[in-house]
């Protein structure tokens, strides 16, 4: 079982420092699997993990939800940002260059549709909404050795 870490996001300022640990911390061949009902922020925070990991805060940052992925050259690797609300499962994947992606960094948004080609090492972060109208409350699991770097 994954050590789970809560964090509660106030407003936006604090989602954007949340994924700028995280941009940190990513290395080739991670993965992180973005949940939630639809406007929780996943792709909000997408955009945040990306600008940060670039070092460029106007980095364009496209939600693929129509596109399927948006890929970007970071300094440390390739990144790719998975959008798979319109995908049935995962024959689609292979198509998209899911095999290739996986050498660089890979952000995921609706992970469920992945079905076996779930990565097992990936971080899950699971965003809600709070009362607060850019509040969320974030829920990571997985990463145990690096989920400390996050929680702080």
């Amino acid at each position: 079982m994954p050590r789970t870490v809560t964090i509660d996001l106030p407003d936006l300022a604090a989602t954007h420092a949340l994924a700028a640990r995280l941009a940190a911390l990513l290395r080739p061949g991670d993965a992180v699997l973005l949940e939630g009902p639809l406007g929780a922020g996943k792709s909000e925070f997408a955009r945040a993990v990306l600008r940060a990991a670039s070092g460029d805060p106007a980095l364009e940052v496209p939600s693929p939800t129509f596109t399927l992925v948006q890929s970007y050259d970071l300094p440390a690797c390739a990144a790719h940002h998975f959008d798979l609300y319109r995908l049935d499962g995962p024959a689609g994947l292979v198509e998209l260059g899911w095999d290739e992606a996986r050498e660089g960094i890979v952000l995921v948004e609706w992970p469920d549709r992945l079905g076996e080609l779930e990565p097992p090492e990936a971080l899950r972060v699971t965003l809600a909404q709070r009362d607060a109208e850019d509040g969320r409350r974030a829920t990571l699991a997985g990463w145990d050795a690096r989920l400390g770097a996050l929680a702080a």
